[in-house]
């Protein structure tokens, strides 16, 4: 940890880096919602060669509009960005491979507060239940609120790999090796295709009695963060396989087994959506205002992304909120652009775990479970 004061006061600030592992009391709960107490921060990047000939406040105002245009003039002013490890004024032009430190008070988007389940505990590997709504590892604005820093926090356990992915709200079997060199043999068996991955989910309507395979190429959009499937044959995305077996129905909804071959971003969502039997509760997927909600980032898998840039903050507002967080223990930063909120803006409260759970994975002299969720029971 840095420490820095700064302001009239003189107010002593611990500045946070990567290398500072997460604690218990850093998670605050509260209606059933795990939040992250905010922190001083420290994002380190170094110029790229794009961005060289910018000033400072023009390079994160086009790179990084998470934030106002306002709120980096303040910071540059103030040394909250700084450029190898120095102040610099405002109109300073940036050179490639230079340093740049951002310094912020860092508010991570909440998620559900099940328990990280550890299902089996050996030498070398972990194996867990991953709740929906948790992201793997430290990625965008999450990094203690994922299950390598729940796991961290809760259990001292670390360092771990994990050896699969699972998108943030899909729940389930989580494989993670205790060391690199158990993690790279996992890789080599999956790059091998000598893994055999099993997953549930309930969709729409009576699926099909026989056994489906969808041979479709999955095109992810980054921009979107949504992916749509093309025909076999086309020049777009890259080739995708999925086999699907329905397990039960009630006509209305159905709990199907789906074998992934190939590993593609969304892949099982997308290819369910191509069989026309979406996963039944999987919003990006299911409906046609899909793509108008991810260009505003109000969908499920992108609204913890999206920071509503038109707002700074209301100093009375902030202030005001100083006595009503007192119990919660955590630092009101004048010039944050979240507080006086746990959470960030732009998040939406209304995201639900997705209806696919993965339940097994199997290779070469192993095999690993998970149990099924309690929505895989049809009534």
């Amino acid at each position: 940890m840095k420490r820095k004061r700064e302001g009239e006061e003189g107010m002593d600030i611990v500045w946070q880096t990567p290398a500072n592992p997460p604690h218990p009391q850093d998670y605050v709960f509260r209606n059933g919602i795990r939040f992250v107490r905010p922190y001083y921060f420290e994002f380190i990047a170094h110029v790229k060669n794009r961005w060289a000939g910018k000033t400072i406040v023009d390079l994160f105002a086009e790179e990084f509009k998470g934030r106002p245009y306002e709120y980096y003039v303040s910071a540059v002013k103030c040394g909250r960005i700084q450029v190898d490890g120095e102040m610099v004024p405002v109109s300073y032009v940036v050179r490639p491979s230079q340093k740049i430190s951002h310094f912020l008070h860092r508010h991570e988007p909440p998620v559900m507060a099940c328990d990280v389940l550890i299902l089996q505990k050996e030498p070398d590997v972990l194996t867990i239940c991953k709740p929906a709504s948790v992201p793997v590892h430290p990625c965008g604005q999450y990094r203690k609120n994922t299950v390598v820093g729940i796991l961290q926090a809760e259990h001292g356990l670390a360092p771990l790999f994990p050896v699969h992915r699972l998108d943030r709200l899909v729940s389930g079997l989580l494989i993670l090796a205790r060391s690199a060199a158990k993690a790279d043999i996992f890789r080599q068996q999956i790059e091998a295709g000598l893994v055999h991955k099993q997953y549930i989910a309930k969709v729409v309507g009576e699926f099909p009695e026989d056994e489906l395979i969808v041979d479709a190429n999955i095109d992810y959009n980054a921009r979107e963060g949504r992916s749509t499937a093309e025909v076999r044959d086309s020049a777009k995305g890259k080739a995708a396989s999925t086999k699907f077996t329905r397990i039960s129905t009630n006509g209305t909804q159905s709990i199907v087994l789906c074998e992934p071959i190939t590993g593609r971003t969304h892949q099982i969502r997308v290819h369910l959506q191509y069989s026309g039997h979406p996963i039944a509760n999987d919003m990006l997927y299911i409906s046609e205002q899909t793509v108008d909600r991810s260009v505003k980032g109000l969908s499920a898998d992108r609204s913890a992304r999206i920071s509503d840039v038109s707002l700074t903050p209301n100093f009375d507002e902030v202030l005001n909120a100083c006595e009503a967080n007192s119990n919660e223990d955590f630092i009101i930063d004048p010039m944050c652009t979240n507080c006086p909120n746990l959470e960030p803006k732009g998040y939406d409260g209304n995201e639900e775990g997705l209806w696919l759970h993965c339940f097994c994975y199997s290779g070469p002299g192993w095999t690993y479970e998970c149990p099924y969720p309690d929505w895989a029971k049809l009534s």
